[in-house]
């Protein structure tokens, strides 16, 4: 007969002071499992509303791709490490890069998929994560991993309409802004944090403007709205990894086609 793991718990309730002994051992256990419910209910939802507007306009603009974000304050030891699924890319489709934008923690990787019946030359050379994957064909695939901290703005050497972004986060909690602008963030633990928000069309001074430090409880899990203005102009056209002006092709002609 196999050794029960409570062998040494071996009693007759009817034995004197049997009964209290089971009946502690019993309530030990529900309590056990009461304050580990406790514990994993404690996470709670933050939600709130990123408002995007422009100077001098009476309306709202479209408020979605906006990134909010929360470090815990006091926070000793590394940060939950990143999941490893479900895996991010980038997708190079029609000549531009789907989704847009992609928020990873960092030591997060990214999959860049050239999904074009061309050639491709992913790089960044901007804040964030510098890298160049070089010309890579149709139906391969490139990867890298988002090790640094920061915003990192994606093009491509041969085709200057295409853009995205990697925004690589030292912590798990963050959230992107809808077109509304309602932005949530699942499973915060309680305590206090300092809030960050980045959008890729916001003046930098009006996000420095929103940090800001919120207390997370489970009857304190909002942080408002963030009024963040938005740039007047359109960014200049950006450079190619060399740091000069593209080429224009000839009409209608693709560049590196695929053989």
């Amino acid at each position: 007969m196999p050794h029960s793991p409570f062998r040494f718990l071996s009693f007759t309730p009817c034995e004197p002071g049997g009964r209290s002994v089971l009946r502690i051992f019993l309530l030990g256990i529900f309590l056990s499992l009461g304050f580990s419910s406790a514990s994993s209910s404690q996470e709670v939802t933050v939600t709130g509303r990123l408002e995007l507007f422009r100077e001098g306009s009476a309306s709202l603009q479209d408020s979605s791709s906006g990134v909010v974000w929360l470090t815990r304050i006091g926070e000793t030891g590394e940060p939950p490490a990143a999941s490893s699924s479900p895996k991010l890319q980038l997708v190079q489709k029609n000549k531009s890069f789907n989704p847009h934008l992609v928020v990873v923690q960092v030591g997060s990787s990214v999959a860049f998929p050239n999904k074009d019946p061309f050639f491709h030359n992913v790089f960044s050379l901007f804040e964030g994560k510098r890298f160049d994957l070089g010309l890579y064909e149709a139906g391969t695939s490139r990867t890298v991993i988002f090790d640094r901290e920061g915003i990192s703005y994606i093009f491509c050497n041969i085709h200057p309409e295409m853009s995205g972004v990697v925004v690589a986060l030292k912590t798990p909690y963050y959230g992107i802004s809808d077109a509304r602008g309602s932005v949530t963030i699942p499973d915060v633990p309680p305590g206090r944090y300092e809030l960050h928000v980045w959008h890729e069309r916001a003046i930098p001074d009006s996000l420095d403007s929103q940090v800001r430090t919120i207390l997370v409880s489970d009857t304190l899990h909002s942080f408002g709205a963030l009024r963040v203005a938005e740039q007047q102009s359109a960014p200049a056209p950006h450079k190619n990894k060399y740091g000069q002006d593209y080429e224009t092709p000839s009409p209608a002609v693709p560049v590196y086609p695929h053989p």
